[in-house]
């Protein structure tokens, strides 16, 4: 990876206040982003995915406690200034594109016009100048006829067309950092490779750094340069998507990878992981969350802290019996 790092997330932990108790959503996550690198971050629902982008982005709830770590991004604290100095960050250095467009994007406002006021937003720029700008944004996306689809409206275009508008809109103010969260879902086969290699191309044009936030390993294989694995709040492995999607060193990992559909010759031969996601909410976690559902679980697994391993070139987990 490359020296200059870009977004650095360090030991953030995070609970969510519910009746119920507190949701340990987040321990001690960290990882790191470098300029013009795309990193993929996968798991199954429920893993914390889309909680640390949100944390990142500072677009948590009120509910949401960070009882620690840190978040910065080009050296700027994002923790320390509260919201307002995100509110300013957010679309002109940071930008995400969320999972379902439809319902990202405003109705009732034409699409042009949402472009342009993210453009008018972090300006100086006049409104006739932000519109040539969203027009531009259309045309960099791809979208045939940029000047017409300006003033369409969401409903009269197609999901992939929506997400095109999503990425245009994410891109505007050409950010340092853009946080993909699930773009694909939804699209069919074509439009995802389209969308996917849309992202890609601008990331290696502009240099800016990526995150790639989703369920599809294959997509994480093919698109990114490293990969973090999460379940039930923890990183379990970091490395170049590759050599870990390739040679994984945690059981989860491994399973994750079996449970593909390229890993199976056929539907019958598609592997599961047994078990669920442990009940967040329990004052008793064990310290490895996934050892009530790993075949190699020794008793060191639940009763103390778990080493963090380097299995080499980048390539690390935090497991007692990495393999």
């Amino acid at each position: 990876m490359s020296a200059a790092r870009l977004l650095e997330v360090d030991g953030l932990t995070l609970d969510f206040r519910t009746r119920q108790g507190a949701v340990k959503a987040l321990e001690d996550v960290s990882f790191s982003v470098a300029k013009g690198e795309i990193v993929g971050v996968v798991g199954e629902s429920g893993s914390g995915k889309s909680v640390t982008a949100f944390a990142v982005m500072g677009l948590l709830d009120e509910t949401a406690v960070i009882r620690s770590g840190s978040v910065s991004l080009s050296g700027i604290d994002l923790m320390k200034d509260g919201r307002s100095a995100l509110g300013a960050l957010r679309g002109r250095e940071m930008s995400m594109i969320f999972q379902s467009p439809r319902t990202a994007l405003n109705p009732i406002r034409k699409v042009g016009v949402q472009i342009a006021d993210v453009l008018v937003r972090h300006g100086p720029v006049t409104r006739g100048d932000a519109k040539e700008r969203a027009i531009e944004a259309l045309r960099r996306v791809r979208i045939p006829d940029p000047e017409r689809r300006y003033d369409a409206y969401p409903f009269e275009l197609s999901g992939g067309m929506c997400q095109r508008v999503m990425i245009a809109m994410a891109l505007a103010c050409k950010p340092m950092l853009l946080i993909a969260d699930e773009p694909t879902t939804g699209l069919d086969v074509t439009t995802q490779a389209v969308v996917m290699d849309l992202i890609a191309e601008i990331v290696a044009e502009t240099r800016m750094g990526a995150v790639l936030i989703t369920h599809d390993l294959g997509l994480a294989g093919e698109y990114c340069d490293r990969v973090v694995v999460m379940h039930a709040g923890h990183v379990v492995e970091t490395g170049p998507a590759r050599a870990l999607l390739g040679g994984a060193a945690h059981s989860y990992t491994r399973q994750l990878v079996a449970a593909t559909p390229a890993s199976a010759g056929s539907i019958e031969g598609l592997a599961s992981i047994p078990g669920a996601l442990p009940d967040l909410r329990r004052s008793d976690l064990p310290f490895c969350r996934f050892e009530g559902r790993c075949a190699l679980r020794e008793p060191v697994c639940g009763e103390r802290p778990l080493p963090l391993a380097d299995v080499g070139d980048g390539h690390t987990v935090r497991c007692w019996r990495p393999t």
